[in-house]
């Protein structure tokens, strides 16, 4: 099986607000779709891509800092050291990026493609690329994270930008 590029669900797409469900089983369509996130979040230039962005709630999402991709299945925080504010953007919410606190140093309980239990310590980045796609599974955006004063403009930044991208699409079509 070859994987493929999925499409990527953007801002107002209901399946990004969805708390996903635990997987009870790891197969062979698993890993296909484990395949095909890779894919998806390499070819739109993402460090990490949660299950939720590309239409399916599942608490599964894969990562790549630089350091060859990893694929997290069914993840729980055991443990947070640390709080660090740095900005963030999002393949699903273009357009935007959001500082945003995040634990420096996260230990991560979780399952790999294969259903094997793991444990490990991430710092720094992976540390917040794993928080951020964390937050997708729950149903939360960048966006959440933003002061509820502000959050209306910050809104409409990220549907001015989804507009260009819709009206570059249909110019691009024809």
């Amino acid at each position: 099986m070859i994987a493929t590029k999925l499409k990527l669900r953007v801002y107002g797409d209901p399946c990004l607000r969805r708390k996903s469900a635990p997987v009870s089983n790891i197969g062979p369509a698993e890993r296909m779709l484990i395949s095909s996130m890779i894919k998806t979040m390499y070819d739109d230039d993402g460090v990490g891509l949660a299950a939720p962005q590309v239409g399916i709630n599942q608490t599964i999402f894969v990562v790549d800092i630089g350091e060859g991709p990893v694929a997290v299945i069914n993840p729980k925080i055991v443990k947070k050291i640390g709080k660090v504010t740095q900005n963030e953007g999002c393949l699903s919410v273009p357009g935007v990026t959001v500082a945003i606190d995040r634990p420096q140093q996260i230990r991560l309980h979780y399952l790999d493609e294969n259903g094997h239990e793991q444990e490990g310590d991430f710092a720094d980045l992976k540390a917040r690329v794993i928080a951020h796609e964390m937050d997708h599974l729950d149903g939360k955006l960048i966006v959440d994270h933003v002061n509820p004063a502000d959050r209306p403009k910050v809104i409409q930044k990220v549907e001015a930008k989804l507009k260009v991208m819709t009206n570059d699409k249909i110019q691009n079509s024809k």
